[in-house]
């Protein structure tokens, strides 16, 4: 047991005068990139554009310690893959094959509900509809070394292979050659075409322009450190991205009937991402909050990560009492949380009520943790409030939408003269001749 000192960790009251200025502090976090990172990103994305694999070669020397003569040498072939599921533990295995069914047959019923083109024909005889296509390629960047994250694997290659994508390629950084196996047996499990071991700001700018070895891709997913965020935001435009992802957030709405060990363990699951990471409680019951809290100060010092946890709770944490359940809803929307767990006895009274949330966790057995390993929605969410305006990253990401429009002869009379009228409107005159020009085909057909 650790002897640290008491946790200094904030507690408010919506009934409090303070309370909204207090509740702005917990909320302030700013997303600006540290100028030196932006600066040393912006000329590690040119350096790569410039020298394509030699550019990347050198970068992954310096930052990852991995010296190699080629890309060639960087590149995984799918047999080392293989080697690498067929190599961990047969419980290792076992729970990696049924987290990637669960993710695979979620993403299949997505595509069945959104991913479909479809068409009609009006009155005229014109058809009108929507073509939806995949991606060619699209490339995914997994954390690696140390922090080595195969549900990341699973969360972002198999929404591309359910919508259709013919080619994903994953860069993984091995910080000194070091694989993770775990990683590379998602990757197997998951379908993942090409696999280079490059990693940083030069991965995203290879992925995003591509060279002679790393081909360009169409759209980059997938979670790094301050410099992938910042090439990430540098190459949109060029590339699709996900999002730019913040530091990790749970808000946690209880009605007091969860064990409360079990709501401190919730806190802490993303407490223990980083000491940035935000955890959240909201609750009307005042002696309920004060047996979380008693629950907090026991159970912290048994964690292997408690100085993280520590700094995260106290920096960004909070333990808020409400009036009700209602107003608890009603500052969740405000809050707009990554993870929002409903911890009640009815969790379906409260979820009509919770508009802006990039996933909820509908009652006292569905803890986040499910959610982020096996449960089968996508685990990348969007953080900082973005869930006002952001969805989980899906299969509609993957995948993009064109118009169809086929104008019959009859239907080109009566659309004809409304363009006419509105381009003549908007000074563009040759837009009005065309749709003009087609007011009096020729009688014979159009072949005179």
């Amino acid at each position: 047991m650790s002897s640290m000192s008491a946790l200094n960790l904030r507690q408010l009251s919506t009934a409090a005068a303070d309370f909204e200025a207090e509740f702005q502090r917990v909320l302030h976090w700013s997303a600006q990139a540290d100028a030196a990172i932006e600066g040393r990103v912006a000329e590690i994305l040119a350096d790569v554009r410039l020298r394509g694999d030699a550019a990347v070669l050198d970068y992954t020397a310096r930052f990852d310690h991995l010296q190699a003569d080629s890309m060639a040498a960087l590149e995984l072939p799918q047999a080392e893959l293989k080697a690498a599921y067929l190599a961990i533990t047969p419980a290792q295995r076992s729970a990696l094959d049924a987290a990637a069914e669960r993710v695979r047959s979620y993403h299949e019923r997505q595509k069945q509900a959104s991913g479909l083109s479809w068409s009609y024909r009006d009155e005229d005889g014109s058809l009108l509809g929507q073509k939806v296509t995949p991606l060619d390629r699209v490339g995914i960047y997994v954390p690696g070394g140390k922090a080595a994250y195969p549900s990341s694997v699973l969360m972002n290659a198999i929404p591309a292979v359910v919508a259709g994508v013919p080619e994903i390629i994953m860069v993984v950084p091995t910080p000194k050659g070091e694989k993770n196996a775990l990683v590379l047996a998602a990757a197997y499990i998951a379908g993942v075409h090409r696999v280079f071991t490059i990693g940083g700001a030069q991965a995203v700018a290879a992925l995003a322009y591509g060279t002679a070895t790393v081909p360009r891709v169409d759209k980059i997913t997938g979670p790094g450190n301050a410099y992938v965020a910042s090439a990430k935001k540098h190459v949109f435009g060029q590339v699709g991205i996900d999002m730019i992802a913040g530091p990790s957030e749970i808000l946690v709405l209880a009605d007091g009937t969860t064990p409360p060990d079990w709501v401190a363990m919730d806190l802490f699951s993303q407490a223990e991402h980083d000491e940035l990471a935000q955890s959240i409680l909201l609750c009307p019951d005042a002696a309920y909050i004060a047996r979380v809290r008693e629950a907090i100060e026991r159970l912290l010092p048994t964690m292997p990560r408690q100085a993280i946890i520590r700094a995260s709770l106290e920096g960004r944490g909070a333990l808020i009492l409400t009036s009700s359940m209602e107003e608890a809803c009603e500052i969740s929307n405000r809050i707009a949380p990554e993870h929002l767990e409903v911890s009640s006895a009815n969790p379906h009274a409260w979820e009509p009520l919770l508009r802006h949330a990039g996933a909820i966790f509908l009652g006292a057995f569905t803890s986040e943790s499910l959610g982020d390993y096996c449960a089968g929605p996508n685990h990348v969410l969007p953080t900082s409030g973005t869930a006002r305006f952001s969805s989980p990253l899906g299969v509609y990401d993957f995948q993009k939408r064109s118009s169809l429009i086929e104008v019959s002869q009859v239907g080109a009379q009566k659309l004809g003269g409304i363009a006419v009228e509105l381009a003549l409107g908007e000074g563009l005159f040759a837009h009005a001749r065309a749709a003009e020009m087609r007011l009096n085909p020729p009688a014979g057909g159009l072949d005179e």
